[in-house]
């Protein structure tokens, strides 16, 4: 039986006539990636301050380790929203210690934590630098570090690849997975979706307020999968025929769409009888196309 760190239950937010969430539901299993994502103006933005309780909801309630979300829960969570809010002229470590004793942690812990991390991540002479010295991409380190400093059970990263280079964004990403090996539940907003594909397990979509698809990925790819197979012969070429029509046709490999009312069995033993198969494997959508079919259908 799945275990659920946090739930999220016809939650709706209105700012005057403007509807931000819309009975918005999400689901997030205890030690998962889990990626929110929707176009610009879904909510996600809306829904990530609710959970960090800087806005409450109008209606429905947020569950934290099935208890109704309340001012405690928030040392159990760290967050790095997408618009980061470092104090420019403070020091960075000086700013860090102070953000991490917000969070609840006792001066000499947080200097032994925040010097593991400082040290994790190559950046122990940077303590006494003002933050207004760091590039963007620097700043962003000092945001990651202060999100999970604490060690908080559930992490929200809103675009945390934003601003770094590819060097850097990989560290990140490999700091992300390493948490959640470790047992963090991870929420993650993002719009590339090749991060959502490398490193996430769940996926909620929210479109104009509402939530309109959730669930492990992979299931959610098989929902949007076509009837459509690749195909790679040995040194051979199919020929027209009743079952199949070619999407791509190259040398010996194939893209094909079944006609309906045929199985993948009835292809392959057709394809069979007269050539050499080294693959035949049904094609997944990748999370991109997920996502735009999924809006244009909504």
């Amino acid at each position: 039986m799945t275990k659920y760190l946090l739930k999220v239950k016809n939650v709706v937010k209105n700012y005057g006539d403007y509807v931000a969430l819309e009975n918005a539901n999400i689901s997030v299993p205890k030690g998962s990636i889990y990626a929110l994502l929707g176009p610009n103006g879904a909510g996600k933005t809306t829904l990530m301050r609710i959970i960090n309780q800087i806005t409450g909801p109008d209606f429905g309630e947020v569950l934290f380790n099935n208890e109704k979300l309340n001012k405690n829960h928030i040392f159990g969570i760290g967050y790095m929203p997408e618009e980061r809010g470092l104090y420019k002229k403070m020091k960075v470590g000086e700013q860090a210690l102070y953000l991490a004793q917000l969070k609840g942690m006792k001066h000499s812990d947080a200097i032994k934590n925040l010097k593991f991390w400082f040290n994790k991540l190559n950046i122990s002479n940077w303590w006494h630098k003002k933050v207004e010295e760091l590039s963007k991409g620097m700043a962003q380190k000092i945001q990651f570090i202060v999100t999970v400093v604490h060690d908080p059970e559930l992490l929200i990263f809103d675009e945390p690849f934003s601003g770094f280079d590819p060097i850097n964004a990989a560290i990140i990403r490999k700091e992300i997975i390493s948490l959640s090996k470790k047992g963090k539940t991870i929420i993650f907003s993002t719009h590339r979706m090749e991060s959502v594909e490398q490193i996430c397990d769940y996926v909620a979509l929210i479109n104009k307020s509402k939530t309109i698809l959730e669930g492990p990925i992979e299931e959610i790819k098989n929902q949007y999968t076509n009837n459509t197979y690749l195909v790679e012969l040995d040194n051979s070429n199919l020929e027209k025929n009743k079952l199949f029509e070619f999407v791509v046709k190259n040398t010996n490999c194939f893209q094909l769409s079944l006609k309906e009312g045929i199985s993948s069995k009835d292809a392959l033993d057709f394809i069979n009888k007269k050539h050499n198969i080294l693959s035949f494997k049904k094609e997944i959508p990748k999370m991109e196309e997920v996502f735009i079919k999924a809006i244009k259908n909504a």
